[in-house]
């Protein structure tokens, strides 16, 4: 049995956010999942040999979610606007990784999330390019998911 075998491979992905109740719709990319534990050093006295490193915190970067303008453009200002207007809550996000078919290859749960930025297109006449938006998202940490999103 090759690696390969019992794995569906990342090939054709799409994104599905869901924030709380809000659902975001499809992206075409997904960078930014991860995390950092930030070290500190310690050089011991008389110790030549090496230098300790101690963990202290957890970061995690900023996810950003890409997709061409479509109908759900929309809903992400919705997001944004209600967040200003009724007061702001720690939320909680899920992402499904999910081929071509729909089927979901792998699920994230993210939780404090806290809208950054939303990048709408650039709309011209002379351009022939798809016109794409982004959303960046900051968030506390990982959760795990909620099931169907």
């Amino acid at each position: 049995m090759t690696i390969y075998e019992d794995t569906t491979l990342a090939v054709g992905i799409r994104y599905r956010i869901f924030l709380d109740d809000w659902n975001l719709g499809l992206f075409g990319s997904c960078s930014g999942l991860g995390a950092e534990v930030t070290v500190e050093t310690r050089e011991e006295g008389g110790n030549n040999g090496s230098v300790w490193q101690f963990p202290t915190r957890l970061r995690f970067p900023n996810v950003t979610l890409t997709r061409p303008l479509n109908k759900d453009s929309a809903k992400i200002g919705e997001w944004f606007t209600t967040m200003v207007t009724s007061g702001y809550k720690f939320g909680t996000a899920t992402i499904d990784a999910m081929t071509a078919a729909g089927d979901e290859v792998a699920r994230f749960g993210l939780m404090g999330i806290v809208p950054v930025r939303w990048s709408g297109p650039t709309l011209s006449t002379t351009d022939s390019n798809v016109v794409v938006e982004s959303v960046e998202i900051a968030h506390h940490g990982f959760v795990p998911p909620k099931a169907g999103g």
